[in-house]
């Protein structure tokens, strides 16, 4: 019997190239403005038209600045590259959302809030957190420039078929435990190469109970294990969160569409060509030491010492902890943070700001913490003032900013200085991803909120 992998990927399959890659059918390709120019340039160049323009959309999103959106961006490079977009959307016929438009904000936030990305689809968008959408049951994965522009003209692409993993994560969380850290947890146990070659699918009773937002922010960190792409098998909590949404089928077509997505699930005798099976109850609140997502302890583990780290891992370990100014076997606990960054495709989403806020309500932001709380997408901007969010966060002393990227990445104005410690929500804590000489620390929102009012990396279950 198929997995669900093997069953969407099949039905997609226009031609196989013997001795070649796949050449495999997109049903909807996503666009920002980092990765598309030299697509769309390449288009020009060919003289040809985009085939199916109506499958395609654009939004700026790395690049925008999280304030004054109405007003000109500032740095040049930012500047022409949103605009270019805008531009080449026009020129092409495409659906563009444009800085300000109430459809706006990060893609991977935007698909699916809008009933962009559904259950059954294959998704591509030149960025690697394209796997976020593979939470919808979809097979999304990031692809290069010279693919975006192959899909552009043919909605198309060649790719070498993935081979296929299940992570069984089975129990139930633990107090204070979100989707974030079990993705962490997976990382620091499969490594940020473990999963590489391979589509993962997840699954067990964790995943299950995970809410479509929980569930959305463990595929997006699919890619940090080094995995194509990974989605979860829709079932009646994914067609509850679709239902009603903008672009979702109405009326007969949804009824159709539910009965079709109902079939999407892995075989009671798939077999996969990896399986592992992790438990709820070894998981904790988490926090990254190092430079790479995969380098994570809980939160009230020490940093591993020398000697546990294998042959090949000690160089970069020990580089690591001399940019991250942290010691071999010491606690992160108690550490003085600088920014707390709540935000990215990560975990920009209204479930983060409502667990952020839970956390902060009726206490105060500590004075050394600069707090950026960046929504994901102007929907996500919306439910906040719609529940009164802002103003519990105002209380507190917090504020919301515009949506975008933001601190995720030193593509805007959202830099953390040089040496200054960052609790991040976001999915990378490579050296400068967050600003030349920054230090980040990848965390829940739940840890992010801790940090912010007591200035320090703290145990969020002690404040809960």
């Amino acid at each position: 019997m198929n997995t669900l992998f093997d069953k969407i990927w099949d039905s997609h399959v226009v031609q196989i190239v013997e001795d070649g890659p796949t050449q495999l059918y997109i049903d909807r390709l996503y666009c920002h403005e980092v990765t598309s120019p030299q697509a769309f340039a390449g288009m020009r160049a060919r003289g040809i038209k985009c085939f199916r323009p109506g499958q395609i959309f654009c939004m700026p999103d790395h690049n925008t600045p999280t304030h004054d959106q109405d007003k000109e961006i500032e740095d040049p490079i930012s500047k022409e590259q949103v605009d270019t977009l805008a531009k080449n959307a026009k020129d092409f016929g495409i659906e563009h959302f444009g800085m300000l438009h109430p459809k706006n904000g990060i893609i991977h936030v935007v698909g699916p809030e809008r009933g962009l990305s559904l259950p059954g689809m294959t998704i591509v968008c030149g960025d690697s957190h394209t796997s976020t959408h593979g939470a919808m049951g979809a097979v999304a994965f990031g692809i290069g420039t010279s693919e975006v522009e192959m899909v552009m003209a043919s909605q198309c692409i060649l790719q070498q078929k993935p081979k296929s993993m299940r992570i069984n994560i089975e129990g139930t969380l633990g107090k204070g435990v979100t989707a974030k850290d079990v993705a962490l947890y997976l990382m620091s146990q499969l490594t940020t190469s473990g999963a590489t070659g391979y589509f993962i699918e997840y699954a067990g009773s964790v995943v299950r109970d995970m809410s479509m937002e929980g569930r959305l922010t463990l595929c997006n960190l699919s890619i940090e294990m080094g995995a194509r792409g990974g989605f979860i098998a829709p079932d009646e909590k994914t067609f509850e969160y679709i239902k009603g949404r903008e672009y979702a089928p109405k009326g007969e077509d949804w009824d159709k569409a539910v009965a079709y997505w109902k079939t999407l699930k892995s075989g009671e005798d798939a077999v996969f060509d990896l399986e592992l099976t992790y438990q709820a109850s070894d998981i904790e609140p988490r926090v990254t030491y190092g430079t790479n997502p995969g380098m994570g302890i809980g939160i009230t583990e020490s940093i591993p010492t020398l000697d546990t780290i294998d042959e090949a891992g000690k160089e970069s370990y020990k580089k690591s902890l001399e940019y991250m100014g942290f010691e071999a076997g010491e606690k992160l606990l108690g550490k003085k943070v600088d920014y707390v960054f709540l935000g990215a495709c990560t975990n920009g989403r209204i479930e983060d700001f409502r667990a952020f806020t839970a956390m902060v309500k009726g206490k105060k932001k500590a004075e050394n913490i600069i707090a950026w709380l960046v929504p994901g997408s102007w929907m996500v901007d919306a439910q906040i003032r719609e529940e009164g969010l802002d103003k519990i966060l105002e209380e507190a002393g917090f504020e919301i900013r515009q949506p975008g990227c933001s601190a995720c990445l030193a593509m805007n104005d959202d830099k953390i200085p040089a040496g200054k410690l960052s609790v991040s929500t976001s999915n990378r804590n490579f050296e400068g991803r967050q600003g030349p000489g920054a230090r980040t620390v990848l965390a829940s929102p739940l840890v992010a909120a801790a940090a912010a009012i007591t200035g320090v990396i703290t145990d969020p279950r002690e404040l809960m």
